[in-house]
Order: C-alpha cells, then sequence, then structure tokens
C-alpha cells in the first residue's frame, strides 16, 4: 500500500462540550483512561503512514505539550493557527505537507471500529478525487448518495426530485488525493464548501460504506458520555477505575462506573451510570445528581451521582436512554448478553425494577432456568426472584440484582478483610448449593437427572482442543492417542468423585453484589450433579481475578472445615456426607486441569465465533493457571503435560 500522510483536525473550541472543556481540551478528554486523541493516533499509526499533521489552536500549548511528551513525538508536525482556519483552511494551512502524497483526514474526537486500511484501498483503486467514509446515522444523514456511491450534493439544496438519492451521514473520516487541495482557498474555509466546488468541476467524489461499525463522536456530554460506555461495553466491562484514584472501597457503585485518573471517592457515595473526570473530588459539595441524597445501608450519609458526568466543580445530568442507548423492547433498557445469545432487559415502572429475560425458541435452558430458579428459592439459594414466567413468548421476569458483579466490585482497590470476607459469603452461598440444596435434589428431577459424567468432561477436553488449540493457537495436536488416554483417564477420575449439585460456572461474573455487600447468584441454568471441587475452583482460581496465594488458601480451608466437620457446620450435609478434608483435596488438582480447559475453550469460542474478542484479555490468566496445574500433574498426565508447555 502507498504510504500517505494523515491529517488530525484539533483546534476546536469545544463549545458543545462547555463545562468539561472549560478544564480539559476536547482532544485530550479521556477514554478509559486514554486521551482521545492517543486513541486516534494508536489507530492511524498502524497504517503505513509516512507523518501525522494536527492542526492546533484552542489549548494549543496543553496539548502540544503532550504530543511532545507523547509516544508519536517523532511522527507528528504540528500546525498552530491563529485565528482558527475551519476544516477546509486548516488542509490549506498544512499544504506544503499534504501535497505530494494521498492524505488520510481523521477528526480528532471520533471513535470507531472503521477499518482504515479498506477505506484507503478503495480510495487508491478508484478514481475518486476524494472518499468519504460515511453510514446510514439517521441523526447527522445529510449526504445525498447516487446509486453507485458518489455524493451527489450535501443538504437537499440542488437535489433534484427526480434523483434516486441515498441520504447518509459522514463519519469524519475520509481519503483525499493531494489535487484535492487546489479547491480550498487561503483563509478560513469549510471543506464542505470545497467538495461542493469539486463536484461542479467534474470531479468524482466517492463514499465507502461503514454502516454498522462502532461509531462514535465526543462533540456533545451526552455523545461524550455514550462513547465511553459503549467502548466499555466493547471491552466485556461495566466499570473502569484509573489506578490512581482512591477512595471506592468505602462507596457504592452500580451500572456503568468510569473513574478516571487521580480521583478521589469520599466515604458514603453512591455512583450509577457516572463518569468521573480526571483530578475530581466526588463529595456532597458537588452539585448532586436531581438534586438528591441518600444514606447508605451502613448509616453513612452520602450523595448520590446518577447518570450523570462529575467534573471538579460541577455535574452534568443525562437522559439514562440516551446514555446507555435505545432498547428494541419499549420503556426498556437494554442491559446485556453475558456470554449466551439471551438478552436482558431492565424494565422501570412505578420507582420499582425487575429484569426481562427474553430467550431465543431454540434456547434449550430456558425451561430450564426458570425450574431451577424455583427449587433453588425454595432451598434458600440466593438466586433472584421469579416474577413472572412468559412460555409462549421464551421471557420471564426476575428481581433485578444490580448490575455491580463481583467482578465489577474488585476493581475498586480492597484491604484483603474486605475480600476474604465477600468470599466467605460467596463461599457460604456455594456450601448451600453442594449441601442444602443436593439434600433435596430429588424435588427437582430435570436437576436431579443431568449428570457431569464422563462424556460430558471428554466433550469438554475435546472442545478445548477445538475450539483454543487448533481454532486460537493453530497448533497441529502431535500424538493425538497418547493426549486421547491422558483425557480418557482425566474424565473418568473425575467423573468417580462424589456428586453433589453443582453451578458449574461458579466465577466472579456470575455473582452479583447487592445492598450491603450480600453476594446473589446468576447464570445457574447450566447445574448439574458434579463434583463439588469444580464449582471450587472456578471461584478461587479464577481466571477473572488473581488472588494472593494466602487468601486463597484461607478461603480453602474455610470451605473444608464446613463441608467436612458436621459439627462445625450450620448446613446440612447432603453428597458431601462423610467425605474427609484429604479426600476432598485429592479432587481438587484434576478439576482445575478440566476446569481451565474448559474456560480456554470457551474464551477461543466466544472471541473467534462469537466475536467477543474482550474473552481474549482472560486467556493470560488462563493459561497460567492451565500451565501451573500441568506441572502439578505431569507424572499422571504426561501428553496433556507436554501439550499444554507448547501453547
Amino acid at each position: 500500500m502507498e504510504r500517505l500522510n494523515v491529517f488530525i483536525p484539533a483546534a476546536g473550541l469545544g463549545e458543545r462540550l462547555i463545562p468539561i472543556t472549560d478544564h480539559i481540551p476536547k482532544p485530550l478528554i479521556p477514554i478509559l483512561g486514554k486521551p482521545v486523541l492517543q486513541t486516534v493516533l494508536e489507530k492511524v499509526s498502524k497504517l503505513s503512514i509516512s507523518k501525522i499533521g494536527i492542526n492546533l489552536h484552542h489549548n494549543k500549548e496543553v496539548i502540544k505539550n503532550w504530543i511532545v511528551q507523547s509516544e508519536f513525538s517523532n511522527i507528528t508536525v504540528l500546525f498552530p493557527e491563529e485565528p482558527m482556519l475551519g476544516t477546509g483552511g486548516a488542509l490549506k494551512n498544512a499544504g506544503a505537507f499534504l501535497q505530494n502524497h494521498s492524505f488520510l483526514v481523521h477528526n480528532a474526537d471520533i471513535l470507531s471500529d472503521i477499518d482504515l486500511e479498506k477505506l484507503i484501498e478503495a480510495h487508491l483503486s478508484s478514481e475518486n478525487l476524494v472518499t468519504l467514509a460515511v453510514h446510514d446515522y439517521p441523526e447527522f444523514n445529510s449526504l445525498a448518495v447516487d446509486e453507485q456511491g458518489f455524493l451527489l450534493g450535501v443538504g437537499k439544496k440542488n437535489i433534484l426530485p427526480s434523483q434516486s438519492v441515498r441520504w447518509l451521514a459522514f463519519t469524519g473520516i475520509a481519503v483525499y488525493s493531494s489535487a484535492f487541495l487546489t479547491f480550498i482557498p487561503s483563509g478560513s474555509s469549510s471543506v464542505v464548501d470545497a467538495w461542493l466546488k469539486a463536484l461542479s468541476a467534474g470531479y468524482k467524489i466517492g463514499t465507502f460504506d461503514v454502516t454498522g461499525c462502532f461509531w462514535s463522536d465526543i462533540g456533545t456530554p451526552t455523545s461524550y458520555a455514550s462513547g465511553v460506555i459503549n467502548t466499555l461495553r466493547r471491552c466485556g466491562e461495566t466499570v473502569f477505575i484509573h489506578p490512581s484514584s482512591s477512595g471506592c472501597k468505602d462507596s457504592v457503585i452500580d451500572g456503568y462506573v468510569i473513574i478516571e485518573k487521580a480521583c478521589s471517592i469520599n466515604k458514603g457515595v453512591f455512583l450509577r451510570n457516572c463518569i468521573v473526570l480526571p483530578g475530581t473530588a466526588v463529595n456532597t459539595s458537588l452539585p448532586l445528581s436531581g438534586g438528591q441524597t441518600d444514606y447508605l445501608s451502613n448509616g453513612d450519609k452520602g450523595g448520590v451521582f446518577e447518570n450523570c458526568i462529575i467534573g471538579p466543580v460541577f455535574t452534568i445530568d443525562l437522559d439514562e436512554v440516551e446514555l446507555l442507548g435505545p432498547s428494541d423492547i419499549s420503556g426498556a433498557v437494554y442491559i446485556g448478553t453475558g456470554g449466551s445469545d439471551r438478552k436482558y432487559y431492565r424494565i422501570i415502572k412505578n420507582d420499582s425494577s425487575k429484569v426481562l429475560m427474553q430467550c431465543t425458541s431454540e434456547d434449550p435452558d430456558f425451561q430450564r432456568h426458570i425450574e431451577y430458579t424455583k427449587f433453588f428459592m425454595e432451598h434458600a439459594v440466593s438466586v433472584p426472584e421469579l416474577r413472572e414466567v412468559k412460555p409462549d413468548s421464551m421471557s420471564a421476569y426476575f428481581e433485578d440484582l444490580g448490575d455491580l458483579s463481583l467482578y465489577s466490585w474488585l476493581k475498586c482497590k480492597r484491604d484483603r478483610e474486605q475480600v476474604e470476607q465477600i468470599y466467605k459469603q460467596v463461599l457460604d452461598m456455594l456450601i448451600s448449593i453442594h449441601t442444602g440444596a443436593t439434600e433435596h435434589v430429588a424435588e427437582c428431577p430435570i436437576l436431579q437427572s443431568r449428570i457431569f459424567d464422563y462424556e460430558h468432561l471428554r466433550w469438554e477436553t475435546s472442545y478445548f482442543i477445538e475450539q483454543f488449540v487448533e481454532g486460537f493457537r493453530n497448533i497441529t495436536v502431535k500424538n493425538r492417542s497418547a493426549l486421547n488416554n491422558d483425557f480418557h483417564r482425566l474424565a473418568l477420575e473425575v467423573d468417580s468423585f462424589p456428586k453433589t449439585v453443582i453451578h458449574r460456572d461458579f466465577q466472579s461474573q456470575n455473582i452479583m453484589i447487592t445492598k450491603g455487600n450480600i453476594p446473589r447468584l446468576l447464570d445457574y441454568q447450566g447445574a448439574r450433579m458434579g463434583p463439588p471441587a469444580y464449582d471450587l475452583v472456578s471461584i478461587l482460581w479464577d481466571p477473572y481475578y488473581r488472588f494472593d496465594d494466602t487468601i486463597r488458601q484461607n478461603l480453602l480451608d474455610y470451605y473444608i472445615i464446613i463441608v467436612t466437620n458436621p459439627p462445625q457446620s450450620p448446613f446440612t450435609k447432603g453428597g458431601l456426607r462423610g467425605i474427609t478434608d484429604k479426600e476432598f483435596k485429592k479432587t481438587l488438582l484434576p478439576c482445575r486441569l478440566q476446569r481451565h480447559m474448559q474456560a480456554l475453550g470457551a474464551y477461543g469460542f466466544l472471541s473467534l465465533k462469537k466475536g467477543r474478542s474482550y474473552f481474549l484479555k482472560y486467556v493470560p490468566e488462563g493459561l497460567r493457571l492451565l500451565k501451573e496445574e500441568a506441572v502439578l500433574a505431569r507424572e499422571t498426565y504426561p501428553a496433556i503435560y507436554d501439550l499444554v508447555m507448547r501453547l
């Protein structure tokens, strides 16, 4: 591909973002710890480029200092403007820099996953003077485009009623041939006027349709906030807390919460669907969201901030639907899918809320989810209360447990006492499944008959080979017969262990932390009768959260003492009746091996087959754990060891 230059317009005043831009220049407004300009620079610098030009005007010294200290300083050329020259004048001012090559223009306030290489290729293989990246975005659709994708005009002026027109929106990203500069006058001007001049002169301005791609600008507080939250969602997260910020552990968070650099959160503050800008101290001296105050469950008086951007001396209230995006169900807020194809919505009515679960007609887990919920509720397992079932539409309504998972709760800096305390409560919940629920499992035949047996265990290890080893790592398996023999013996061993009711995916993302730091359980429709150690290793050797070894050992001892010493246990004994601590500990390593092969298989499948690439960030820790286990089991399972050491 031809090497080209890039130009990033970054001179704007950011007036629509006031009061944010009174404190932070628009190009340096953060997106999950990174200035938006850095995000753009990282993206364009991966292309075959020579240099990157950036124009500056408003807060130019602050932006210049950031660029000079950045990793991009050696490939950037700065073009200060005084006065500001507009979108066309900025290109003319950089004419000497841009005139020898085609060049890409990418606005500094755009977040997207548009494939820039394909856009550039489309331009270079055409006879276009300009190729605009466009999409169908009704709010901004103002470009008239013909059936071949060529620009006819901007707005309805000069568009004939007889012309066949598609209306599309400009993304703020385009590729220009250097000859385009001749259509721009000296001084301040608009690039749109230059487009129209080029059209009048008979030149072609083509379009590259990127409809369906992720795209967001940050031009207003609402678009900025929704862009940040959508970026967070694309990372598979609901909470981002910059490592330099403090105080989160003594506050309460829910929904989407972003706490940027050098913030402090006062004790007793409640944050829900909030972005806290850099350097902000969140306390009751700030204007409260909606003017509310509240008392948290521990009695601390604190400020309540919901659906807002919080800055050093201001809050900006936002509409929740606009912030989180429209739902395909009227009056509902879409709250995600997790790793499944089910969809979940929050329904708010009369100051109360419930969660709608919508399943596909082919979902085999729907009925199990309903039956398991009833059974677990009957036997004191902390699952959400079932409110209503609509089998004809494959949907059900549940108690709303909020949005804070244990995984997200751990994003705050916690002391070890807090971590141990919450995990002991989580283990209490697990023990109630392994003992009390198991004691009465005959009351739920649909669960009692689902056995986590040899066939299922072998399916998991085959899944690991297919989806992770061969699919994700593209590694050819050697000595397949020896490996299958190890998998066969591992499945036989795990299948021989005593069985209880097990959740089968008992990890931090499936545990919600509700008011008062009370853990509750989700995603239990895959429960089966299997070895309880499978659940225990899922939570204590969790790729989503790396434990301190001492804390893990304390928690392991806590669980084992309760389930193997009936006089000390407040629980019934269920399927663990009579097992000794020594016998139980022998089940841990085989279950660790089995569980982490399953997890890595799932990460490969979800990222490559389901397009959820954010699961890949858990691969390094999952693989580290599996290698640790393979070393410990080397003599028993040498072929598994040999394979794992190649990964």
